[in-house]
């Protein structure tokens, strides 16, 4: 692959994208929202059945990984389809669980969609009151959480914060953190772009069919100067995903993260206005990618912490 996909590519994305599309996921997002998580697993255990999180597990625990650009693909689909859940953070755990023994005992269940997995850096964890493997790295290493508290709203509704119960099995002392950070932030930035590009398109068709003195409003200069820059923001975004899933750098992946979570939020922005006030309401779809892109732009470090990254990686060699 050379920054677009080739035909196997295209065709996993396609499965997903007509798998997702049929699944009716804003109902599903809806149900997770109120913490009826039923149609969300159901949703999880078909992701998995088509191969998604295995991606990122070797094939030694059942897995058909690493395959970082084949995972970009898919998380591409699921941000464009919004699926709710603690997908990055399932990505991530499996990154954290790579020793023989961790990855021995907890990583076939997650690349077969049995378990769902969330990680709490802090004192708190995505989704900890659905995930059944909960990790927390804490000082003296990654642990086993034996529960989660309860639940606090987050900027998106579908995710749900929870505090993770302190103690726990001491799983590894040293964990490649820096590792599973990589492939969390590769995930987020796809998800993003898939965001931003189904915010895209929603627009597109709504503007052509909302009408202002007779003709459609799609027609009028300023709305397509909004269009062509939000499109342009996400096609320059798309090369540097894929990119980085090439290399896997940390600079690399967190330039992509940058591009693409911004470039989402921006195309956020111009759906809401060019939306005009049914933009705002909660009860039009819409609202779910208008909260999920703002909620990614900031999940697995910030603008600022990934500008960061990216100046500490200029001057290398490739």
């Amino acid at each position: 692959m050379r920054f677009l996909p080739d035909a196997e590519q295209r065709a996993f994305a396609g499965s997903l994208h007509a798998m997702l599309a049929a699944a009716d996921t804003p109902s599903v997002v809806r149900d997770w929202s109120r913490g009826d998580h039923a149609s969300g697993r159901a949703l999880w255990s078909r992701i998995a059945q088509a191969g998604v999180f295995g991606l990122v597990v070797p094939e030694a625990y059942e897995g058909v990984g690493p395959r970082p650009v084949e995972l970009a693909v898919a998380f591409v689909e699921l941000g464009r389809h919004v699926v709710p859940g603690p997908l990055v953070e399932t990505v991530a755990a499996a990154a954290l669980l790579a020793e023989p023994g961790p990855a021995k005992r907890f990583l076939p269940p997650l690349a077969a969609g049995e378990t769902m997995a969330t990680v709490a850096a802090g004192g708190y964890a995505l989704d900890g009151d659905a995930a059944t493997t909960r990790l927390a790295l804490a000082p003296d290493g990654l642990r086993l959480s034996p529960g989660a508290g309860p639940v606090r709203p987050g900027l998106d509704p579908a995710r749900r914060l929870t505090p993770l119960s302190p103690g726990g099995e001491l799983l590894t002392p040293d964990p490649p953190v820096d590792h599973a950070l990589t492939w969390a932030r590769l995930a987020t930035a796809a998800q993003a772009l898939g965001v931003g590009l189904a915010l895209l398109d929603r627009t597109v068709g709504y503007v052509r069919q909302r009408t202002q003195f007779g003709v459609p409003i799609g027609s009028f200069q300023a709305v397509k100067h909004r269009l062509a820059d939000a499109k342009t923001a996400l096609e320059f975004a798309r090369p540097l995903l894929f990119g980085a899933a090439l290399t896997m750098h940390p600079a690399d992946v967190a330039a992509a993260k940058l591009k693409a979570c911004e470039a989402a939020h921006a195309t956020a922005r111009t759906a809401l206005q060019l939306h005009g006030a049914i933009g705002y309401t909660a009860e039009y779809d819409l609202s779910l990618w208008l909260t999920r892109a703002r909620a990614l732009r900031t999940a697995w470090g910030g603008p600022d912490e990934c500008r960061e990254r990216v100046l500490s990686g200029v001057g290398r060699r490739w």
